[in-house]
Order: C-alpha cells, then structure tokens, then sequence
C-alpha cells in the first residue's frame, strides 16, 4: 500500500480551518490517497516552518492569514500571473526543486459567482474593500469580461492606489476600472462584493442606502459563517435580490488548488452542500 501523499494548510490560527476536510473528500472523490493536516507556523518563523514541511516530503500548502504575502516572498522567483498581480499566495508547491506560488482565491470567487447563476461577463460590479482580498480577485473578475468594475474602500486613497495598480499591470482593462470612498460607490450595480473583513467583527460597511442594487443583483460576502452576515442583512434591507456568503468561494479555492497539485479538478458542489450543512448544525 502506496504512503498518502502529505499536504496541509497553514496559518496562525488554524484549529478553525475547514480545508483538511475539503480536500479529503476531493481525495475520496478522485481516487489519490493523501494526508491533509492543520500545520500552526509561529508568526515569527513562517518560512522556517514552510522549509521544513517540504524538507519530510510534504508536497503542497494551502496558505491562509496571517501569512499570504510572507508565501508570496518564499515564491517570489516562481509564481503565477494571477499570484503576480494578487501580490498574496494562498497555494504552494514544489517542483524541480523550487518553491511554486499560485493565488487561486480569485478563480474561487469566479466560479462560486457562476455557480450561483451571476457570470461577470457585462456586468456592472462593486468591490467593496481595497486589502488583499480585493487585490486577489480583480484580474479573474476583469478577465471574466465585467463591465464595469468599482472599487470603494473607507480609506479612498487606498481604493485609488489599488486602481492605478491594476490598471498598470492589465492595461488593456483600465478603461473599465474606477474607484473612490464608500460615500461614492455609485447605483444600479449587478454584483456587489464585500471584501472587508468587518464581518467577523459583526460589522457592514458603511454603504450608501438608496439605489445601490440594480433589479435582480447579487450580493456577496466573501466571508461565511452559520447565518446570513452583516453585509448579507444589510444587502436585503437595502434591495438586494440574492445574496451569498463565501463558503462556496473557500470550497471552489481549494478546488483550483487541488487541480494544480494532482491534475483534476474535483466537483464541487457535494462537497459544498455538505460544509454547509455542517455548519448549520454547528
């Protein structure tokens, strides 16, 4: 009997992460036995921690807070456009004896959002937040031929920045960006995604109330948790049609990763339907 090829997922905490149990039931799905585990790294020797997995075999880490930017230093030599751009990694893997770095939240987000019937293509998107999270999906959003995409953050300058970044790196999609303070975010958006992370605290930002939602409009939280968050009550007060939390798009993330160290892409949407029902009963 073949060992289980050995992966992880690490951060500081991780006693929450539900990745080990998202990517054995892609395992079980695909046929590959391996061992995915919750590896805690300590915020002062992060690399230190990621050297020594790959030093006893490991084969690929999942990356999660506080460390993506630190990964992304580790790969810096080997990463992947979308990491590029991202400026974050949450996917790493060795080949030909160099660390690979790849950010896949982005096509995560891309593919929860079809899944849920709301293809970018032509339509007019709000990003709210301008933090890594925000950075980490704008190139899959604009690649999938949104029509307009806004970026707004509290801060405005920080919304202005990320702009002109984006656009510098993908100049062939600048005349489809903008951006400005939350006071300034503008009407009749198709999708409106949150990228702050304010509703771990209980907190919605701090959006303008009338018009903000076209007819049929998407509302997006790229947190989760085992009732509608902030944003999402918020959103629905304020004419939101649908809304969703970022279970789908943690799910659809580890997909894409799982792809890139085995080769195929697991299905998604079981796995999906029994996450959430898990987090329903607590």
């Amino acid at each position: 009997m073949s060992t289980p090829l050995r992966y992880a997922v690490i951060g500081n905490p991780i006693a929450h992460s539900r990745s080990p149990a998202i990517h054995e039931a892609f395992a079980r799905q695909c046929g590959i036995a391996l061992q995915y585990d919750r590896l805690l790294a300590p915020l002062d020797v992060f690399a230190e921690t990621v050297a020594d997995f790959f030093a006893q075999g490991g084969q690929g880490l999942n990356v999660t807070v506080p460390f993506k930017e630190q990964a992304f230093e580790l790969a810096r030599s080997h990463l992947s456009t979308r990491a590029r751009l991202a400026g974050a990694v949450n996917t790493l893997w060795m080949s030909e004896g160099h660390l690979h770095g790849c950010n896949t939240d982005g096509v995560g987000l891309l593919a929860d959002l079809r899944r849920l019937g709301h293809d970018p293509n032509g339509r007019r998107i709000l990003l709210v937040g301008a933090g890594g999270a925000a950075r980490g999906v704008m190139q899959p959003l604009l690649e999938a031929g949104c029509g307009h995409l806004r970026v707004v953050n509290r801060t405005a300058q920080r919304a202005v920045a990320l702009q002109a970044a984006v656009a510098d790196a993908l100049p062939g999609h600048a005349s489809v960006l903008s951006s400005g303070p939350l006071s300034e975010a503008g009407e009749d958006w198709d999708i409106v995604i949150n990228a702050t992370s304010g509703g771990l605290a209980g907190q919605a930002p701090a959006l303008p109330v009338a018009g903000l939602y076209a007819p049929g409009a998407l509302a997006y939280d790229m947190v989760y948790g085992d009732q509608p968050t902030p944003f999402m009550q918020q959103a629905k007060t304020h004419g939101a049609e649908h809304c969703a939390d970022g279970l789908g798009m943690l799910v659809e993330q580890a997909a894409a990763s799982f792809e890139i160290w085995h080769g195929v892409l697991p299905r998604t949407r079981d796995v999906l339907a029994a996450l959430r029902a898990q987090l329903r009963s607590g």
